[in-house]
Formats: structure tokens, sequence, C-alpha cells
């Protein structure tokens, strides 16, 4: 099946990004989880390598600033649980790589000690600032307006 727009003929990919989100085709978030993975240990990798040295209120400046970057965390809807864990698992095991822990010490004493918040409550946070921003929109644009009307029935 082929389908054009205008004389352009249109491809039919598996999967595409847009706006920095992966979208695809089985509409599953899992891909785009196993993006923010990579991008956290990219990120994590880096920060590491350049300021090892710094102090823990340093480093967790820069690593809030840097590494926890889930905008799109309150899009994700449909995804395996196994997909949610990795992430989880990633973020715990930045956060020992980044502040200079060991690898068996307690993600719970390292989230105390260096005064980072936990992956649910990072997910937790995300998902009520875009309750609050569509709730926002919605007042004001009629089609946002109107899609909050459609989710709600």
């Amino acid at each position: 099946m082929c389908v054009s727009l205008g004389t352009n003929l249109l491809q039919f990919v598996t999967e595409f990004k847009y706006l920095g989100h992966v979208i695809t085709d089985n509409l599953t978030d899992d891909a785009d989880m196993q993006r923010e993975v990579r991008n956290l240990f990219v990120r994590t990798n880096i920060l590491r390598h350049r300021f090892y040295k710094r102090s823990v209120a340093v480093k967790r400046i820069l690593f809030k600033s840097y590494c926890i970057c889930l905008y799109d965390a309150a899009l994700w809807s449909r995804y395996n649980k196994g997909s949610l864990r990795k992430l989880s698992s990633c973020y715990n095991k930045c956060v020992k790589l980044f502040f200079g822990y060991k690898r068996f010490d307690s993600v719970t004493n390292v989230l105390m000690e260096t005064g980072m918040p936990s992956f649910n409550t990072l997910l937790h946070n995300s998902h009520v600032i875009f309750s609050r921003c569509w709730n926002t929109c919605s007042l004001d644009n009629k089609i946002v307006g109107h899609l909050a009307v459609l989710n709600c029935t």
C-alpha cells in the first residue's frame, strides 16, 4: 500500500523520532525508554570524567541538570514492565557511578546521602507537571480543551 502527499510518496517506517520522542509502529514506549537508558549512561559518563573531583553539592546540581531530563516520561503509557525496570536500574547505577559509590551499596542510602530523588519520585513529578500543564493549556487552547474532554469520556 502506497500513500502519497501531493506528489511525494510517503515511506512507512517502524520507528520515528519526533521532538525527541521515539514513536513506533506498535505504539509502545519501549524504544523511547531504551533511548533514555542510553542517554542517561552517556551523560553520566561524560559528567563523571569531567567533574570527578567536585563536591557532592556541585555534582548534585550537575546530575539534576544534565542527567535527569525525563521530559517525555509523562507520555509513557504502553510499555513492558521490564523496560521500566531497566530504566530504573540504569538511574540507580548512574547515581552510584557519578557520586563514587560501589556497586553493592544500598540505593536508599546513596539517595539519602546525595540528596537525589528516587526514580519513582522522578516519574511521579513528571506526571504531575504534565497534568498541570495540560490543565492550564486546556483552558486557553480550544483544541487541547476538546482533547481533554474526549480524554475524560
